[in-house]
């Protein structure tokens, strides 16, 4: 039996690097080509290490810096730039995998024409479906292409599915850590720092997913994300906020029956599922001792202090463009927040006073193209 190649685009961030380590240890498949937005250093280390001979790097001067480093070096591999190098990437002949998790918009390009060139797509990109699902996943029907989710409670979701009648179905329910700051009120937050937004208490995450975290703005994506994942009604996607970070997400069947995914929390599981569906691996990850569990919490997410997923429900009820709106709005707020630009409080401040003026200048569409999607950038960079 051949091994599946892999190509990762993202794979010197968080998800990436797990990924790599996950195929290291299985040791079953082989990783072809990578790609990365401008984590150079940690490129060099995987080209090194992997003895790729193909990676591509989104910023053109880093990918420039690249290839002096490996030519005084003496390290033999095509390096590839732009927007036009991701793509090439995930378009690569040899390659049946390919791992889009890369953070933000640049996401999305990449996992269409990953999908044309039928490949399988192991998706750990919010962006792609939030801004992009009425286009993807229509696009992957009718390639017959497999998205596999790699998210931790999409990755829950769909293995609760696995073997069971679609229409049974009667609600998905997203799990939520509720992040370092759940119980706080928002004279509490007024003054929060970068360094405590990025202090989670459960997940080691990129630092945008983990302001996302925090401002439970990650669980509105996740929501729009199982619609277009799991053909699921709005409606019938519930958020409960579980502390412990031992369930990752849920479904419940209308029999009153509910299936949950368990395990501790750690984005290795989710993307060992991904690669290796139920034929599970040995992965050396850590497993939960019920002997020091004496509780699992389920609460409501704030929806007044945390208006960011107040807000991704707006978007979805809009619909149309306002759901990539809102998700540009975000990468743009948390952006500034990162860089001190903004105080804390002012991320969801932020998406609202945009969203009220994406509505107001009727920019909205009900039908539209990733050139549409892009423009949304552009407007959100521009408030």
């Amino acid at each position: 039996m051949k091994k599946d190649k892999v190509v990762i685009i993202g794979s010197t961030g968080s998800i990436g690097t797990q990924t790599v380590d996950v195929i290291e240890t299985v040791g079953d498949k082989e990783i072809v080509a990578l790609a990365c937005k401008s984590n150079i250093k940690k490129l060099y280390e995987q080209v090194k290490k992997l003895k790729v001979k193909l990676v591509a790097i989104y910023d053109e001067d880093k990918a420039n810096e690249f290839r002096d480093i490996c030519r005084k070096n003496k390290v033999s591999v095509k390096v590839l730039s732009k927007m036009d190098g991701l793509i090439t990437l995930s378009t690569y002949k040899s390659a049946t995998m390919v791992m889009v998790s890369v953070v933000g918009m640049i996401g999305i390009r990449p996992t269409i024409e990953a999908v044309k060139a039928k490949k399988i797509v192991l998706l750990a990109n919010k962006e792609s479906l939030v801004c992009a699902g009425d286009i993807i996943m229509p696009l992957a029907h009718k390639n017959k292409v497999e998205i596999r989710p790699v998210d931790s409670e999409h990755s829950a979701i769909w293995q609760c599915l696995n073997g069971e009648n679609e229409k049974a179905v009667s609600k998905i329910i997203v799990t939520a850590s509720g992040g370092p700051f759940y119980g706080k009120t928002i004279s509490e937050l007024k003054n929060i720092k970068v360094e405590e937004a990025l202090n989670h208490p459960n997940w080691a995450m990129g630092k945008k997913i983990t302001i996302d975290s925090s401002t439970l703005v990650n669980k509105g994506l996740e929501v729009m994300e199982a619609h277009h994942l799991f053909n699921m009604p709005y409606d019938k996607i519930e958020v409960v906020v579980q502390r412990e970070s031992l369930i990752h997400s849920m479904v419940e069947f209308k029999d009153g029956a509910i299936k949950a995914q368990i395990g501790v929390p750690s984005m290795r599981i989710p993307i060992e599922y991904a690669l290796y569906l139920t034929n599970r691996k040995f992965i050396n990850e850590k497993k939960v001792d019920w002997s020091k569990i004496d509780k699992i919490s389920i609460g409501k997410p704030d929806l007044t202090t945390f208006k960011g997923l107040r807000l991704a429900y707006d978007a979805i009820k809009i619909g149309g463009l306002m759901p990539s709106v809102y998700n540009a709005l975000n990468e743009v707020a948390v952006r500034r927040f990162l860089n001190k630009e903004i105080k804390y409080l002012d991320i969801a401040d932020f998406i609202e006073m945009g969203m009220k003026k994406f509505q107001k200048d009727k920019l909205n569409k009900k039908k539209f193209n990733v050139n549409d999607i892009e423009m949304t950038m552009e407007f959100a960079e521009k408030i």
